[in-house]
């Protein structure tokens, strides 16, 4: 959402660029942030597909936040007498050891020319690059961690595609791994084949109607089916080249965190304009191998 000036109608970040003497006091770099932490939540699949709840604050990389688990509670015998269980939490140390940067330059007199809301434009696409960055960095990372794989000796085909999503959601039930709050992410060449194939029985849903609602996909087999272009694939010549290593699992499986730490304005020396630069710092971790199954698809 745009935040503008009642007075002029210009962006509350970028309050009149075209009047270059003054451009570094009108940039707030704390609406700016923000806007960028909003559009990275709203469009990144990691949110959905992990636990963010953590406590602490992030302020710059090299950090580290607790994330909050869940504890476990046992269950007895009852013979007559009841012990009460002391909840335990366990802590988990989120290391917030990852970085990205970007930086652009605002030139005076295209700004002062510019016809478009250059702080919005800019912003969208900051967080756009930004999501496609972490998204590949994070979705790879956590491969290698998780408590089971499956490697199909054969190339998955939309007559396939189902029976594999089961064999993941079948491993998940064996390991005690709850219902609510699965998912799946897919390629988009992925949901292709899935749209194209027997998926329009709705018992698969668990609901009375067919998950191909208005061309998207739903729920199948109790995961929410989310589409990332960004899933790991290893380029040829490295180990299980051209698979793409599609991710299932529960969203207490990984954990992630990230924040826009640094957000400013600097006035150029070689140019009439100011570079707007920002740092967004990151960590991720499987804290719970078995929420989380690889399905290496050809």
């Amino acid at each position: 959402m745009a935040f503008t000036n009642a007075s002029n109608g210009t962006p509350a970040g970028w309050l009149n660029a075209s009047n270059s003497t003054a451009n570094q006091a009108k940039f707030i770099p704390e609406v700016f942030s923000k806007l960028l932490q909003a559009k990275f939540y709203s469009s990144s699949v990691l949110p959905a597909i992990s636990n963010t709840d953590y406590e602490g604050e992030i302020s710059g990389q090299g950090d580290k936040v607790v994330v909050r688990t869940v504890p476990s509670v046992t269950i007895n015998d009852y013979v007559g007498v009841v012990a009460n269980q002391n909840l335990v939490t366990d802590t988990v140390n989120l290391n917030i050891d990852q970085a990205k940067y970007y930086s652009f330059k605002m030139d005076d007199v295209l700004a002062a020319q510019s016809d478009i809301n250059m702080l919005e434009e800019a912003s969208a696409d900051a967080a756009e690059q930004m999501r496609i960055a972490i998204e590949t960095d994070v979705l790879k990372s956590v491969v290698s961690d998780a408590g089971t794989t499956f490697d199909p000796s054969a190339a998955v085909t939309k007559s396939t595609i189902l029976e594999n999503i089961i064999a993941m959601s079948t491993q998940l039930d064996e390991d005690n791994i709850p219902e609510e709050g699965r998912f799946i992410v897919l390629s988009p060449a992925q949901i292709a084949l899935l749209k194209q194939s027997d998926l329009a029985q709705a018992y698969l849903t668990g609901d009375a109607t067919s998950p191909l609602r208005n061309g998207k996909v739903g729920t199948v087999d109790r995961f929410t089916v989310y589409q990332s272009n960004m899933l790991f694939t290893p380029a040829a010549g490295q180990t299980d080249a051209g698979k793409t290593h599609v991710l299932a699992g529960h969203s207490k499986g990984i954990t992630f965190a990230s924040q826009f730490t640094n957000t400013e304005t600097v006035r150029l020396t070689d140019t009439f304009g100011d570079a707007v630069r920002g740092l967004k710092v990151y960590g991720s971790k499987v804290i719970n191998p078995d929420c989380l199954v690889v399905g290496k698809w050809d």
